[in-house]
């Protein structure tokens, strides 16, 4: 990657991560009532009956009430589990969660751990990004997991990241390495990109 390319990514993560953190309870609580009502709807839409969604932190937009609701209907949640060497394990959600924190404080699934070709049965990825562009490239938190997850998969079904309204951009920087995605859900809407795979 570019000095360029790297030195824009981490402003413009830095930028974001800012306005995440003035936002207030009432306007966090709002969000995660959009997003559980986007997201509902886009299961709807495609049918889903096996999904991956990430368990979302305080700054993220709320995904842990979609993720209760989803399990409560039959739908089978994956959750990722970080490891060491840069792949994603994967916990199915159950009714009664236990959630610790995982790598970098993020919190994640505590039981048992299935593989990261688990992911592979999904019909829908929901992933964290901290902002989408409207060309469907996705600029993450840095690290690389899901970027490598959806450069893996063979068969790579929808995959749909989720921001606030503010978060979806013209235009993010992006590298070789990056994935696009298929659409953004924000708490007002979801967008439809359908960008072709790398």
């Amino acid at each position: 990657m570019s000095d360029a390319i790297a030195d824009a990514k981490r402003a413009l993560r830095a930028e974001l991560r800012e306005r995440r953190q003035l936002l207030t309870p009432q306007a966090r609580e709002v969000a995660a009532a959009g997003i559980t009502e986007q997201l509902d709807a886009l299961i709807a839409t495609h049918g889903a009956t096996s999904i991956s969604c990430f368990l979302s932190t305080t700054t993220e937009p709320g995904t842990r009430e979609f993720v209760a609701g989803a399990v409560a209907r039959g739908i089978r949640v994956l959750l990722p589990v970080t490891r060491t060497d840069g792949l994603l394990d994967w916990s199915v959600a159950t009714p009664d969660l236990d959630i610790a924190e995982g790598m970098f404080g993020l919190p994640e699934p505590v039981g048992e751990l299935l593989g990261p070709i688990a992911v592979n049965d999904v019909d829908l990825l929901v992933i964290p990004a901290a902002a989408v562009d409207r060309a469907g490239m996705r600029l993450g938190w840095g690290r690389g997991y899901f970027d490598k997850t959806i450069g893996s998969m063979e068969r790579c079904p929808p995959v749909y990241a989720v921001v606030f309204d503010s978060e979806v951009l013209d235009e993010v920087p992006s590298d070789l390495h990056d994935q696009p995605v298929s659409g953004v859900v924000t708490p007002t809407q979801t967008i439809v990109l359908a960008p072709a795979r790398r």
